[in-house]
């Protein structure tokens, strides 16, 4: 009994190097869930880093942190603060995809030429057209002058076979987003605007990319991007839809009160367990639970 609770007091200590004990107990199934141009040292090494860097990250609920751990290796992106980050919500820790992540997974798909997601600024000259030839024209404000508030964001697509794509939403569209999201008033929405401004832009594109079920399986598992739950009104059944399929249901066209997305409905049907914990075999919750010592 003495020598348990002298090993507990050890690690309430040296809570760093508990986790790393359990990053590598971990190691099989993280390598199971990363691609195979990511080594499960490499990984660890980052994500260790990132938690050594923050306090915050050592003191988090630690099934929340493995958990976003797991779910950043199945994305094969590492937490090092570019492709991914772990970033705190109360006392849960949250795995976030950043932008460059999310472009880096489509430029791999090989079927995209290019891509970008950017932020417009009010002192930006921005001109947008649609039709048969979608194009824009983005000239940033001189460096020289203050750019203002964000205004807008876009993301932009060119196929391989010439194809161009372009999406465009306003800051009141991002904000209804914002609106829906478990974490609108605290956390990344706050901290990283921009980030979550270009990610929502660019999941919305995502939707007519030739990779979307790769690009939905990222998006639907970036906790930061989680709906809120309501309360229920009606309780009149309806058909099931992803977490993130719910967001764009928000977004209502002011002018006529029709979706603005061309495909509202897509993803109907499907449950979140479909829709991608099982990308490779490696559920986040299972994995967890074959953990040992992760308190």
């Amino acid at each position: 009994m003495a020598t348990q609770i002298a090993h507990r007091e050890e690690q309430r200590a040296n809570p760093v190097a508990v986790i790393r004990q359990n990053l590598q107990n971990m190691a099989p199934e993280l390598k199971a869930a990363l691609p195979a141009h990511v080594s499960v040292e490499k990984f660890t090494r980052v994500a260790m880093t990132a938690i050594q860097n923050n306090p915050q990250l050592q003191n988090a609920e630690r099934r929340s942190l493995f958990g976003a751990i797991v779910r950043l290796a199945q994305d094969g992106l590492l937490p090092d603060g570019r492709e991914a980050a772990i970033v705190m919500f109360g006392q849960q820790a949250q795995a976030m995809p950043m932008i460059a992540g999310v472009l880096k997974k489509i430029r791999q798909s090989g079927d995209v030429c290019y891509v970008s997601a950017q932020i417009v600024y009010e002192n930006d000259r921005f001109k947008w057209t649609l039709g048969f030839d979608e194009s824009v024209e983005h000239e940033p404000a001189p460096l020289d002058q203050d750019p203002g508030e964000a205004v807008a964001a876009y993301a932009v697509a060119v196929l391989k076979d010439g194809s161009r794509l372009l999406e465009v939403m306003r800051k009141s569209e991002i904000e209804k987003v914002r609106n829906v999201s478990r974490a609108k008033g605290s956390g990344p929405w706050v901290q990283w605007w921009g980030e979550m401004a270009r990610k929502t832009v660019m999941r919305r594109l995502s939707k007519r990319l030739p990779m979307s079920t790769d690009l939905d399986d990222v998006f639907a598992r970036d906790e930061t991007l989680a709906v809120e739950e309501r309360p229920v009104i009606d309780a009149t059944p309806v058909a099931p839809v992803s977490r993130l399929d719910a967001i764009e249901a928000q977004i209502v066209d002011a002018n006529d009160g029709t979706l603005s997305d061309e495909n509202p409905t897509a993803g109907e049907g499907r449950t979140d367990e479909q829709h991608g914990d099982q990308q490779d075999g490696t559920n986040p919750d299972d994995m967890l639970n074959r953990m040992q010592g992760d308190n």
